[in-house]
């Protein structure tokens, strides 16, 4: 019986620790069909033979086609191994069948040859790019360092992997590359501009990718998120509101960080998702036989999403964006 085999970079915490976990605990594959909160089985929201590839038609069958006529496995990636602990104690005594953990440094090439190397199959049917780091504040204040760091694992990074694993995707003309994107790859959002720019230029990647990889069976998706509860936000690097690198800034564009911030904590308090809830997202895009370019686990921004659309030249957006962000503060300053 041959492997499914699943490469996911980025699972030491968040989105890649709870895929890797979720799709090696299950053997019997339970989640295929499933329902995100709110929605229909896969199957009956996507046609099974249909796909944007030539001729309309898809010739991969969904993963698995049948309960129990596939084996899994799963090789789950990070930077530090030191970190495993975490999602060996998750799996429990699931991983000895079910999944590999792997050293991977997605900005290292050599790192990643060594990982191809030591995918046993010598192929991998998904794979999943994951790893990703943020960066927030005001631009003046981010040093170049941050700022390569940034474009290292989420542009460069991912490149890297896709070269990695591609060509022996196309030889078999089959395959899956499931991205971690974010709603900060389609609209800027303010004092993200690094991120945001490292995000665009994924979805360009991807984007332009789509068009050649219909050629050869593949498929590749953005899973287009927005704020999920996991480490991410702690783990960002971020200007402190009252530390020292804003104390050169004009006042102004401190009280608009300041404010900036406090819409970030209300935001992440009101609409972050529940990682089971965005896992679920990817669950389908790795069963779909022909998965979209983009899917969403939130509905919450495509309101300002689709102004990019219905008014191209930026206005509206950049309009609906400041007050999104702003308004409360500026209404307070109001009030004062």
């Amino acid at each position: 019986m041959e492997k499914t085999v699943v490469l996911i970079t980025g699972c030491s915490s968040g989105i890649g620790l709870g895929l890797a976990v979720r799709l090696a605990s299950d053997a019997s594959r339970r989640f295929k069909g499933t329902a995100r909160s709110g929605g229909l089985p896969w199957r009956q929201r996507r046609s099974p033979t249909k796909c944007p590839g030539a001729g309309g038609h898809c010739n991969q069958p969904p993963f698995p086609p049948k309960p129990g006529t596939h084996s899994l496995l799963v090789y789950a990636t990070m930077r530090n191994l030191a970190k495993k602990e975490r999602l060996l104690e998750c799996v429990q005594s699931c991983h000895t069948s079910t999944l590999e953990i792997l050293q991977l440094d997605v900005t290292d090439p050599l790192s990643l040859a060594a990982a191809v190397q030591q995918v046993q199959e010598q192929r991998v049917d998904v794979l999943v790019c994951n790893a990703g780091v943020g960066l927030m504040g005001p631009l003046e204040t981010c040093s170049y360092q941050a700022m390569k760091n940034i474009f290292d694992v989420n542009v460069f990074g991912t490149i890297g992997t896709i070269q990695a694993f591609l060509p022996g995707m196309k030889r078999r003309k089959a395959g899956k590359i499931i991205i971690s994107s974010s709603v900060g790859a389609l609209q800027g959002i303010p004092f993200n501009a690094v991120y945001c720019a490292s995000k665009f230029a994924v979805e360009g990647l991807c984007e332009s990718l789509a068009v050649i990889l219909q050629q050869f069976n593949m498929h590749i998706t953005l899973i287009e998120c927005g704020p999920v509860n996991t480490s991410f936000l702690a783990n960002l690097q971020r200007s402190d509101a009252e530390g020292s690198a804003l104390q050169g800034l004009d006042p102004q564009t401190r009280a608009l960080y300041s404010q900036y911030l406090q819409h970030c904590q209300s935001l992440f308090r009101d609409v972050a998702q529940d990682t089971e809830e965005v896992l679920q997202v990817f669950l389908e895009a790795i069963c779909a036989p022909c998965p979209p370019l983009r899917s969403f686990t939130t509905q919450v921004f495509m309101p300002l999403t689709q102004l990019k659309l219905t008014s191209p030249d930026g206005s509206e957006y950049v309009r609906a964006m400041h007050k999104f962000v702003f308004s409360a503060g500026e209404a307070q300053g109001d009030r004062a």
